[in-house]
């Protein structure tokens, strides 16, 4: 039956992978391709004045990949590779959850799992470093801000899980309201106090447009829920038609 639950985490993955590209596509990229044209006029402007007359034979570096390629067949794999990996780790979480959270159907444990995981690992991280488009952020500092960003996600992801095994306990003896609520509780009070001790990033140039930034950022968010969204109700459908099949067939 894991097999079978993997097998249909990764595709339901695939799916919400694709849906997630194309909101990206429509609404994410218009903001990227803005913020390459900040970057470019910026470079240009820093430039030596004179500096193109004394190497008149140096060509400009020519990219490996294109832009259209990037935002296209690029972004599709990227994404899609990126729902298909999160899927299969979902699938494994609600096997390892399923019938731990009371008799909840299977479609209600899925989206349960995953609007948990959604704030856990991406909303919760991402309110504490944002994500950037280009020209935004210096490039010594990548290894660092990386480091700090899921080094952040891993610490979320322990608490989480920490919290939901001590309101599962909590649920036997005060009920699964109560349960629930001291277990959000203990993760939110946990979690801010990491936040609030991790140093922070602001490596916002000046003058750079913040109608750009935070449409770049509300793009990536709503990227994020559209993929969430759709792994819980895609997986959600196919886990419970297996449990049911798996049902009959043992009756």
């Amino acid at each position: 039956m894991m097999r079978t639950l993997l097998v249909r985490g990764m595709l339901a993955g695939l799916v919400a992978g694709v849906l997630a590209t194309l909101f990206a596509y429509f609404f994410g990229e218009p903001s990227v391709d803005t913020a390459i044209g900040l970057e470019g006029t910026a470079a240009h402007s820093h430039s030596a004045p004179g500096a193109h007359e004394h190497a008149p034979a140096e060509a400009e570096e020519e990219e490996l990949v294109t832009r259209g390629v990037q935002s296209t067949v690029g972004l599709l794999t990227g994404v899609g590779l990126y729902g298909v990996a999160v899927g299969g780790l979902f699938s494994l979480a609600f096997a390892f959850t399923y019938g731990r959270l009371g008799t909840l159907r299977p479609r209600v444990t899925a989206a349960l799992l995953a609007g948990g995981s959604f704030v856990v690992v991406f909303l919760v991280p991402f309110l504490k470093y944002p994500g950037n488009p280009p020209a935004v952020g210096q490039a010594g500092t990548i290894g660092s801000r990386t480091s700090l960003y899921f080094g952040f996600v891993a610490l979320s992801l322990l608490i989480g899980i920490l919290a939901a095994a001590f309101g599962r306990k909590l649920a036997d003896k005060l009920g699964a309201w109560r349960g629930g609520l001291i277990a959000a509780g203990g993760y939110v009070v946990l979690i801010a106090v990491a936040a609030a001790l991790l140093p922070s990033i602001d490596e916002v140039p000046d003058g750079f447009p913040g109608s750009t930034l935070w449409t770049f950022r509300l793009a990536s968010v709503g990227t994020q829920v559209v993929l969430w969204t759709a792994l819980g109700l895609t997986f959600g459908a196919l886990a419970e038609k297996a449990l049911k099949h798996k049902a009959a067939l043992g009756s």
